[in-house]
């Protein structure tokens, strides 16, 4: 039986087991339902990305009435931080203050980011490195883009995570040398042995067997490391008579534990929950599912951020192997949003072969509110018009950053771009999402302010499915702090 089970080894999933074997001793088993081997480390590369690659998960979605896509996210060790762009941005004050749960306040938050970061400046000693490109990894379309900016009349924001006004500036991420250093890298120790859980002969796990680090429970507390249990997909939590004990596997198999935490990502999370008889309860029934406990929010009320990506040429050589693909964003106030609710992200490397580089246009605060179920997510994207009169402005204003001297635009043309029915028509055929996905199981909603799921003891959530709403700014270094804060909750 162990202390501790987390479901999900993604970005929350790999900083909380990490942290907490760590810290306590205690038994913990990480159990991740994709692959056990560690994603590439090229922090240039978004291939993972790619409909159809092992590493991530492809979702069919809806992005709004009568549009569907196809939408990744992480998988296999690592999670979503093992194959998106190493983007590290915080939250912004006006973030956490409007989600207003005790606990989750802005500089609260800003202490397990800083837990998380081996960062000079602000001398901590955490896992995760922080950098912003510079010297040769810098690419020119950056420093064009802030020369754009800036003659466009923006405002700098040379530190996108000192909590200043939004403005133009370089992008941080969470790599060292053109290396990734992703969840998995940062938390866990590498290499990845594999063995039995009884500590039986290690070696490696044939094709399509369970991988498992090669530690047997002794050792485990003595060592200070979880135990990591790969290709393991968790059906549903065990709960009786409102108490959590244990989880079970898709294959029937059942772990028993003191408690568990899922980390399965803000899709994958809701899913566990809904299996186990916690959401809305006629949904459940009408599934054939028993209901434990009635919480109508799992799975309701989430956002993330519509997107467009604007493709340019420019003449530029390409970056350098070790440089990060994302390298300057704009972030800027749409008209009522003083911390900035449209964002301008520059991709410095195209997304094919000799391709064009793009600009993610992407509206920061939608209106717009998703839903998910067993079988279907649906965003409901551009649902009003002052969404849609915003990501036009971003675009337009990505457009303005072009013609200011970053590069030429290869589309939209200029009817479309200048008439809104015209550019509508563009967007719509062009719409996609920043895959920041947060609230599918919210504070306040269907957990407290530590984490617990409400009416169910030993149960608690700890990935972005949290966040009340997606932040201003990629949520990628918040699902670590998220991972962070979960570890220092059950170490209490």
């Amino acid at each position: 039986m162990f202390d501790v089970v987390v479901v999900g080894a993604g970005s929350a999933g790999c900083a909380l087991a990490g942290r907490l074997a760590a810290r306590t001793g205690r038994l913990v088993l990480l159990l991740e339902a994709g692959s056990g081997e560690l994603a590439a480390a090229d922090v240039g590369s978004l291939a993972a990305t790619a409909v159809g690659h092992p590493r991530n998960w492809a979702h069919p979605v809806e992005l709004a009435p009568g549009l569907p896509a196809v939408v990744p996210r992480g998988r296999g060790v690592g999670g979503s931080g093992a194959i998106n762009g190493a983007v590290w941005t915080y939250v912004t004050r006006a973030d956490a203050e409007g989600w207003a749960i005790p606990g989750w306040t802005y500089p609260s938050l800003r202490y397990w980011y800083a837990i998380a970061e081996r960062e000079p400046v602000s001398a901590t000693e955490g896992p995760v490195p922080v950098q912003v490109p510079a010297g040769a990894l810098l690419h020119p379309t950056a420093e064009r883009f802030l020369t754009a900016a800036a003659a466009l009349g923006f405002t700098e924001e040379p530190d996108k995570n000192a909590g200043g006004p939004p403005g133009a500036g370089l992008v941080p991420t969470n790599s060292r040398d053109g290396l990734r250093i992703d969840p998995a890298r940062a938390y866990l120790p590498v290499p990845l042995p594999s063995g039995g859980l009884d500590g039986s002969t290690a070696g490696e796990a044939a094709p399509g067997h369970q991988r498992v680090w090669h530690l047997d429970p002794e050792s485990i507390v003595e060592s200070g490391v979880p135990v990591v249990r790969a290709n393991s997909t968790v059906a549903r939590v065990l709960i009786q008579h409102g108490q959590t004990f244990g989880v079970e596997l898709a294959g029937g198999e059942r772990i028993a534990a003191d408690e568990v935490v899922l980390c399965a990502g803000a899709v994958g999370t809701p899913r566990i929950l809904m299996r186990s008889g916690l959401g809305d309860a006629e949904t459940l029934r009408s599934a054939g599912i028993d209901v434990h406990v009635d919480l109508p929010d799992v799975g309701r009320g989430w956002s993330d951020h519509p997107a467009v990506f604007l493709p340019f040429h420019a003449d530029d050589p390409p970056p350098p192997p070790p440089a990060p693909t994302a390298q300057a964003s704009l972030n800027w106030d749409a008209g009522a949003d003083p911390a900035g609710d449209v964002e301008v992200l520059l991709f410095t490397r195209p997304f094919v072969a000799a391709g064009d580089l793009h600009l993610m246009c992407s509206l920061q605060q939608p209106d717009s509110r998703g839903t998910l179920d067993l079988d279907r997510i649906s965003y409901d994207y551009l649902r009003t018009e002052y969404d849609r009169r915003r990501l036009r402005h971003a675009i337009r204003t990505a457009a303005d950053l072009l013609r200011a001297g970053l590069g030429t635009r290869t589309e939209p043309s200029g009817a479309e771009l200048g008439n809104d029915r015209a550019l509508d028509a563009w967007i719509a055929a062009h719409l996609t999402t920043a895959v920041h996905l947060c609230g599918s199981a919210a504070l306040g909603r269907v957990v407290d302010a530590e984490l617990r799921v409400l009416g169910v003891t030993g149960l608690r959530v700890a990935d972005t499915s949290v966040l009340p709403l997606a932040p201003r700014r990629g949520p990628a270094a918040t699902a670590v702090a998220i991972g962070e804060k979960a570890a220092a909750l059950l170490s209490g």
